[in-house]
């Protein structure tokens, strides 16, 4: 269920965590509702904060690619007429592909990128039919394994290489869930020369479907990440980034380049989400700064 802006006055009247729509069809309506208003488990809305991307001169909208059979939805956006593009991926939070991270793939292909967001919850539901952050995290989000979303990111990069963007310089960044998926991707795939991760979780109890997380594969990277944390987030300690910090000094002391060349920003007084425009969290100076610094490290790292 996505909201407009002038929609959230009606929030209290949703029926939380239902829909009318089979799964087959609720994957169709997603399709469909890509970019389009905001998640209903992301409310409230800051209407005077949430960032409105011209698309004037770009081309955006939605698509999809196959992976094992399955059709995955993506939003996609790039300079109008332009091809040999770098690419980025941006890895959606929770909430799903809604409107903050489709103007967040505005942003970079107003900075020159061929950007692209696949849904990657799409075979397990639709996150933006949920009005429970319990329920989704319980029927959907917790059902995804890092497996599928390893191979629906290749497909992601594969469909950019047939879109007019250039293979050689591929780039990802995603925000809360989003953020750990991109340490993941850098430490697990040769598709990615650079990684901008906000706010991603870092450690975390192994399961059949997330067996490793960052910190258990810091050895492992295989291109330079950039992490961009708040000193006030509940969810993600201090503590948990100074062991990352500590894995990767000692993974490129023993010759890994790219542990040796990632980074760390702690914005001391920001929380979680600090990037998330639309949301009561958003602190404008950090996110600001937090996107010139991808964008610098982007450049800095052959992603541009």
């Amino acid at each position: 269920m996505l909201l407009n802006l002038d929609q959230t006055r009606d929030f209290d009247a949703l029926l939380p965590g239902q829909s009318t729509l089979d799964g087959a069809s609720r994957r169709t309506a997603l399709k469909v509702a890509l970019g389009v208003g905001y998640a209903a488990t992301a409310m409230p809305i800051m209407a005077q904060t949430a960032i409105k991307t011209s698309s004037e001169g770009l081309t955006s909208g939605e698509s999809s690619f196959k992976v094992d059979g399955f059709s995955v939805p993506c939003f996609y956006a790039a300079p109008e007429g332009k091809k040999n593009l770098p690419v980025i991926l941006v890895i959606q939070e929770i909430f799903g592909v809604h409107e903050y991270i489709a103007d967040t793939c505005l942003r970079f292909a107003r900075a020159g990128y061929l950007a692209i967001d696949p849904e990657l919850f799409a075979r397990q539901g639709d996150p933006t039919s949920y009005g429970e952050m319990a329920k989704l995290m319980a029927e959907v989000v917790s059902k995804v394994p890092d497996a599928q979303v390893m191979k629906d990111l290749d497909g992601a990069v594969a469909w950019a290489g047939a879109n007019g963007g250039n293979l050689n310089k591929v780039g990802i960044t995603g925000f809360c869930w989003g953020g750990r998926i991109t340490w993941l991707y850098a430490e697990q795939s040769r598709n990615v020369k650079a990684g901008v991760a906000w706010y991603g979780r870092l450690v975390g109890t192994s399961s059949a479907l997330t067996p490793k997380h960052p910190l258990d594969l810091a050895a492992d990277l295989k291109a330079p990440v950039l992490g961009l944390y708040g000193g006030q987030d509940g969810g993600i300690p201090v503590t948990t980034i100074n062991q990352m910090k500590d894995a990767l000094a000692e993974a490129g002391a023993k010759g890994n380049a790219a542990a040796k060349a990632s980074e760390f920003v702690l914005y001391k007084d920001a929380p979680h989400a600090f990037h998330a425009d639309y949301r009561p969290s958003y602190r404008k100076e950090a996110a600001e700064d937090g996107f010139r610094r991808a964008l610098a490290w982007f450049k800095a790292h052959g992603v541009a």
